[in-house]
């Protein structure tokens, strides 16, 4: 961590409260959540945010992660490959099917709904910018609703700003992240090394 932030026998009031469910949740605090302290304040705005993001998101977890992943890799942030692309692994069955899609999701063996889905999410962490309504036109041809594309761009954006803040802040990756099978790592390092 490039800054001074608040060490776990230093936390008070909401940033203990925070800290604590996040020991209870992983057993410790992630750099991504102790960054947040530099500016004390900033940590329970941010929480209670991405609580409330995904609380009300209308895709399944599978969707937040692969939205994630894509949006990672064009940031880009090695920090949020790693996380998310453990947690994948479940969900797509296998490392080369993460792998697979964390390359190219487009011959990854996906269905039409999560390309579209994917492709809107890279549009937006590459450059915002381009999207015109055709790419709405064509979300919604696959079926997803307003909402879900909303969900979509909130995910992809959400990602693109915290990840940046990270590797700003010098947070890293902790240890449970670091997978020890050499080829995923790499594949996952997209951005900064650890």
């Amino acid at each position: 961590m490039f800054l001074q932030t608040i060490g776990e026998d230093e936390a008070t009031g909401r940033v203990a409260e925070i800290y604590n469910a996040s020991k209870s949740q992983l057993g410790f605090v992630m750099e991504a959540t102790r960054c947040f302290t530099a500016r004390p304040d900033l940590l329970p705005l941010y929480t209670d945010f991405s609580k409330s993001i995904r609380a009300g998101f209308s895709l399944s977890q599978r969707d937040w992660r692969l939205i994630t992943l894509i949006a990672a890799k064009h940031i880009p942030s090695t920090y949020c490959s790693y996380v998310y692309g453990q947690q994948l692994v479940d969900d797509l069955g296998s490392k080369e099917a993460v792998i697979a899609v964390q390359r190219d999701f487009r011959t990854a063996g996906l269905s039409d709904r999560d390309v579209e889905m994917l492709a809107y999410a890279e549009k937006i962490a590459v450059d915002a910018s381009l999207i015109s309504q055709h790419d709405i036109t064509r979300l919604r041809s696959t079926g997803f609703s307003d909402q879900q594309i909303c969900d979509i761009a909130l995910c992809a954006s959400f990602r693109c700003f915290v990840s940046r803040f990270f590797d700003a802040t010098g947070a890293g990756p902790e240890a449970v992240y670091i997978d020890s099978d050499q080829e995923f790592r790499a594949a996952m390092t997209v951005g900064k090394a650890h």
